[in-house]
């Protein structure tokens, strides 16, 4: 007996462009549709692929959460992971502020000229950018933020590189810091996952224990 395909099959590769079916039926599949290859294996060496012109001078500047309580959060970036409140910015006529943290360099200053701070906010790579909502705080029937790792799943977690996890993981034990994994649980070792003060998930890693996490994903 022949089994036919599904129809929703059918329609699917109708939908392709003369080219794109071509390149199915032939077996060249998404390289001929201009798909980029995948990395190549462990010990190769791996070439970036060419960069579009257009997006020169891209950067990934910021990641925002919202926070109940900034005066809990921007304690606890500032005070358990080392970041500095390069600015506060309140929007009273809507209500919310926010707080950009970020890592800086030894001997790095903030500009104390507006537009200079601004412009090196925002050129910088990997600011963290806190939102509060005016009152969260306070409320007593505002239940916190959904920190992504609860149903239905989305955004997963930060993540900060550290000398010895080990060692770092020792100091967030002794400040009281509440933890996802510890560096010894599980099947991948050397690295935690702790959480701030409204249930974002932090992975704690170092460049030399993620090289075993790497080779056993190879």
């Amino acid at each position: 007996m022949r089994l036919s395909r599904p129809r929703h099959d059918r329609r699917a590769r109708q939908r392709l462009p003369p080219s794109g079916r071509d390149a199915v039926r032939d077996g060249r599949g998404a390289k001929a549709l201009g798909a980029r290859p995948l990395p190549p294996p462990e010990g190769r060496q791996m070439t970036p692929d060419p960069r579009d012109p257009a997006t020169a001078g891209f950067t990934l500047n910021q990641t925002m959460l919202r926070v109940r309580d900034p005066e809990a959060s921007v304690a606890f970036y500032r005070d358990v992971l080392g970041m500095t409140l390069l600015q506060k910015l309140d929007f009273p006529p809507m209500k919310f502020s926010l707080y950009f943290m970020a890592y800086l360099a030894d001997g790095e200053m903030i500009p104390d000229d507006p537009a200079e701070r601004a412009r090196f906010i925002f050129s910088r790579e990997t600011t963290l950018e806190l939102t509060h909502n005016w009152g969260t705080e306070s409320d007593p029937d505002f239940a916190g933020y959904h920190s992504g790792n609860d149903a239905p799943r989305g955004f997963g977690h930060l993540g900060i590189s550290v000398p010895d996890v080990d060692a770092a993981c020792a100091r967030f034990e002794t400040l009281g810091v509440p933890f996802r994994k510890r560096p010894n649980d599980g099947a991948m070792k050397g690295i935690a996952f702790i959480t701030d003060p409204d249930g974002y998930w932090i992975e704690i890693l170092s460049p030399n224990s993620m090289t075993g996490v790497v080779r056993a994903g190879a």
